[in-house]
């Protein structure tokens, strides 16, 4: 109570500062979003909804039954201690550029650019892909109900109109936002898990006969529905308790998805998925009533726009989170004075996708870019593994354990990315590695770009939200510039404390003798 009481007093008489400390996130808006808020957000960018349909389809595609449940139990393992190496990070700041900022905490900068280019290569393109796969879903409903948009320019019309709405939704805020999406995702995740319920309609289907890289592809489809779990991170500075809420839902988010997931792929080990995959694939003609086949895909359609709209809002946050570092232009830290949401990143990151989705209607590129996002993804969380361990010695906090775990999924994902690479080249598919390989390579090019040109943008690398002024109580904390000027909190010295008075020794007695 002494030192709260000196804190006090020393408060009354403390002057204020000249220039007030603030975060170089502030405009974003801080504490705002709740945990509910914040959890919407990551089950979204997962959508696990529509996951529950490809991945059966896809065990029952590639793997045994048998094979496949215990290849996506490894996959939401391996994604579980990647999100324990995430919240090293999480409990103890809070940064609107996610992964990427984490990684230059622990590896500098040159690896934090690398995964910059990879993790926003990993949600543009799964905003595209969810969003090709939403709109041929609506286009589906509409060709039930007798409107046809098989033409190049209906494709191009709903692809518009869905990236309206979507852009609607997002500039609306992040909480408006996040609130739509969750009552988006849960309607759709009822209804498919209401029908996975159902007894089966017949005997199970038969075991494939075997695919080469069968299992490979399996754990990459487990991985990528349930890459998105981090899609919190991006909005710790936005969260009321950053450190609390966005570490619970780092850890919450794979344990959700990961049980769903399983339960789809017992359904398709039981045949109580074949309804569905039947459905989805073949519509009335697979037997399926024409009400199922509409509601079906009313609700894939839900769940994938609701992911591309949740990755469009993850990426909009690492582009403006880049803004602010001047790593890309500044007009993209353009913020609504309003809904504190960065407009300016938002409108970009939802045209770059709306067109790539249009275009992949004609070209067909959806296979190779789903293998390079998936490659993407799976180099992302490597480098966060990597990084948590440099982290943590670096402040010198290591346990064994979390070395241990970090060490485990960091050689895991990249087991599985030099498979991916080597199966592709196998497969004599050189363009999707080629494509993997230039992006990995363009955080290093930019790197090298940057200290030549501009030495002094890397030095702003890795802004994360900050103590301000406003809340530390006067006289209680020491403020100093930094490497630029702006007024941060520093570890300053703690006021001395008082001695209690010494005693001095009496004088000798002379006749003591």
């Amino acid at each position: 109570m002494s030192a709260l009481s000196d804190a006090i007093s020393r408060s009354f008489s403390a002057g204020e500062p000249e220039r007030p400390a603030v975060s170089p996130l502030r405009a974003l808006g801080r504490r705002r979003l709740s945990g509910i808020e914040v959890l919407a957000q990551s089950v979204a960018t997962t959508a696990p909804a529509a996951s529950m349909v490809v991945l059966p389809m896809t065990v029952l595609r590639y793997a045994t039954p048998l094979t496949g449940v215990l290849t996506i139990l490894g996959a939401t393992i391996l994604i579980f201690l990647i999100a324990l190496c995430v919240t090293r990070f999480t409990r103890r700041q809070a940064a609107a550029g996610g992964l990427y900022s984490f990684v230059f905490q622990g590896l500098g900068t040159r690896a934090a650019l690398t995964t910059g280019v990879a993790i926003l290569a990993k949600y543009v393109g799964s905003a595209t892909l969810t969003l090709y796969s939403g709109t041929a879903a609506l286009s589906a409903v509409l060709g039930e109900l007798g409107i046809d948009v098989t033409g190049h320019a209906a494709t191009v019309a709903v692809h518009a109109a869905v990236a309206a709405v979507a852009l609607a939704v997002l500039v609306r805020g992040a909480r408006f936002a996040a609130l739509a999406l969750l009552a988006v995702e849960a309607g759709s995740l009822l209804f498919i898990v209401a029908l996975t319920l159902l007894p089966p309609a017949g005997p199970a289907p038969p075991a494939p006969t075997g695919a080469p890289h069968g299992l490979l592809y399996v754990a990459l489809a487990a991985v990528f529905a349930l890459a998105g779990f981090e899609s919190a991170t991006f909005f710790g500075p936005e969260a009321k308790r950053p450190l609390v809420t966005i570490t619970r839902t780092v850890l919450l988010t794979p344990l959700i998805c990961g049980g769903l997931f399983v339960f789809a792929a017992w359904a398709a080990w039981t045949g109580r998925a074949t309804t569905l995959v039947e459905a989805y694939l073949h519509g009335t003609a697979s037997g399926a009533s024409a009400p199922l086949v509409i509601a079906l895909n009313l609700g894939l359609t839900c769940s994938w726009l609701a992911s591309a709209t949740a990755s469009s809002h993850a990426a909009s946050r690492l582009v403006y989170s880049m803004g602010v570092e001047r790593l890309l232009p500044p007009f993209l830290t353009a913020v609504h004075r309003r809904f504190r949401t960065p407009y300016a990143a938002l409108l970009c990151i939802v045209l770059l996708v709306t067109v790539a989705s249009a275009l992949s209607t004609a070209v067909p590129v959806a296979d190779t870019l789903r293998t390079v996002v998936r490659a993407m993804v799976v180099a992302a969380y490597v480098l966060v593994a990597v990084a948590s361990i440099r982290f943590l010695r670096r402040i010198r906090e290591q346990t064994p354990g979390a070395v241990g775990w970090a060490l485990v999924a960091s050689l895991a994902g990249t087991a599985l990315l030099a498979y991916l690479l080597v199966a592709r080249v196998v497969d004599a598919d050189v363009g999707a590695p080629a494509v993997i390989v230039a992006l990995l390579s363009a955080g290093a090019v930019w790197h090298r770009h940057l200290r030549r040109r501009r030495p002094g943008d890397l030095t702003r690398v890795g802004a994360f939200d900050c103590a301000e002024s406003a809340d530390v109580l006067p006289g209680a904390g020491v403020f100093a510039p930094d490497a630029h000027g702006n007024p941060v909190l520093v570890a300053g010295r703690a006021p001395p404390r008082r001695r209690p008075p010494q005693r001095e020794a009496p004088p000798p007695d002379p006749d003591a003798a």
